[in-house]
């Protein structure tokens, strides 16, 4: 009998309907003999929703207020889906992320988990039940309510998986596995059958939304079996592996483009030992993942620093730069909203030369002008204005030939 943790996104629970299929779909694993443990996203929109609420009454709500509001959207589809299990006959209960023993840091609505106590899940398992965690979310040493970031339900259940030593889990969504681009931007996307671990930490940080990258970074470290595939279909989805077949030889696994990014441009930073570091431990300090960053050549003792961010951040960015451009001798901060990040990857890129220059003559050749570059060993990003971002993921998909190359 294996135990099986697996996870329904918003999409997969986002009405009555809904929860019925994701229930039958459920007892049908336990009936085959497997114990189960579920993980839920809030139904449809309803993040979005609250979110909207929140501002409408504040503009500026406090981060642990909306975490407590937040996280009631996973709690409202765990225990509504328990419900529809019950009305099948099924032994199930619903818990909370702390109820489940899911314990955070202090950082609200970014929180990360700490670790895990699954003795109350063990428990309900052993006597036969199946378990619906509420996704998204822990608890602070403060026994505070911390939610861990858009996509978080889908790091929820690999961290359960890992900590009950699950032999495998499965996220459930809206698509049949991981595409080689968004197939409803690009048409010729491809599934593919299974991908690396570091190809698809580099796909989930850089705008493929899929799974989140924290999700995959636990997998990769506690060496989760991990599958996606659709909740809506029996079809098999993609693997997530250490190795795949033939990975080297496949140049560009996939392209993803992040649309929800900002950038900053501090001008006439002083140019000395230390400026930088005090721009960039500020930002850390207000928890502002900073991602590209270009400091001009230096002219006449100054220089410019460009740097990106979640465009949701841009408002704290901004604060934050402003109450140090003093300290560093800067004379202005410019702000562009309307930037996108593309990339490629693929763990082939290490071996292969002219890979750069493939990609920068294709989105030339569509006038896609890049403004910013960063590069790792296997995946090359730019910052292009927003508007381009699909014509040049579409552009760089048959570059590549990734309708080919998937295997």
């Amino acid at each position: 009998m294996a135990l099986i943790v697996k996870k329904f996104g918003g999409t997969s629970v986002a009405d009555a309907e809904c929860m019925r299929r994701v229930a039958r779909r459920i007892g049908e694993a336990q009936a085959a003999g497997d114990s189960v443990v579920v993980v839920v996203s809030a139904m449809g929109k309803t993040t979005d929703q609250l979110i909207n609420l929140a501002k409408d009454v504040n503009p500026q709500p406090s981060d642990r207020e909306m975490d407590m509001l937040m996280s009631t959207g996973e709690q409202i589809s765990s225990a509504i889906l328990t419900m529809a299990l019950h009305a099948l006959g099924h032994e199930a209960v619903s818990l909370t992320g702390g109820q489940a023993g899911i314990h955070t840091d202090h950082v609200h609505t970014k929180a990360k988990i700490q670790r895990i106590e699954p003795e109350n899940i063990h428990a309900h398992v052993k006597e036969g039940r199946i378990v619906i965690v509420a996704g998204f979310q822990g608890l602070t040493p403060e026994m505070d309510v911390a939610t861990l970031g858009r996509g978080g339900s889908d790091t929820t259940a690999v961290a359960l998986a890992a900590a009950l030593q699950a032999d495998r889990c499965q996220i459930y969504t809206d698509v049949d596995g991981v595409f080689t681009a968004d197939p409803r931007v690009v048409k010729k996307a491809v599934k593919l059958d299974e991908i690396s671990y570091d190809e698809m930490l580099e796909l989930a940080s850089l705008g493929a939304r899929v799974l989140q990258s924290r999700a995959v970074e636990f997998a990769k470290k506690y060496d989760v079996e991990l599958e996606v595939l659709s909740s809506f279909t029996g079809a098999p989805g993609t693997v997530l592996r250490s190795e795949v077949a033939n990975m080297e030889d496949i140049v560009v696994r996939g392209v993803a483009a992040d649309k929800n990014q900002a950038k900053l441009t501090i001008r006439a930073v002083s140019d000395r030992p230390g400026a930088a570091a005090a721009i960039f431990r500020e930002l850390s300090a207000a928890n502002i993942n900073v991602d590209m960053i270009v400091q001009n050549v230096s002219a006449e003792g100054h220089t410019d620093v460009s740097f990106t961010v979640p465009a949701d951040d841009l408002p704290k960015s901004k604060r934050v730069v402003e109450g140090i451009m003093e300290e560093v001798g800067a004379t202005t901060v410019a702000v562009d909203d309307n930037i996108a990040k593309v990339s490629i990857v693929g763990v082939g890129m290490r071996g292969h030369t002219g890979v750069a220059a493939r990609m920068f003559e294709a989105l030339a050749a569509e006038d896609i002008n890049i403004d910013m570059i960063a590069t790792s060993e296997i995946k090359i990003s730019v910052s292009i204005r927003r508007d381009q971002a699909d014509r040049a993921m579409d552009v760089l998909h048959g570059a590549f030939e990734l309708e080919l190359s998937a295997s």
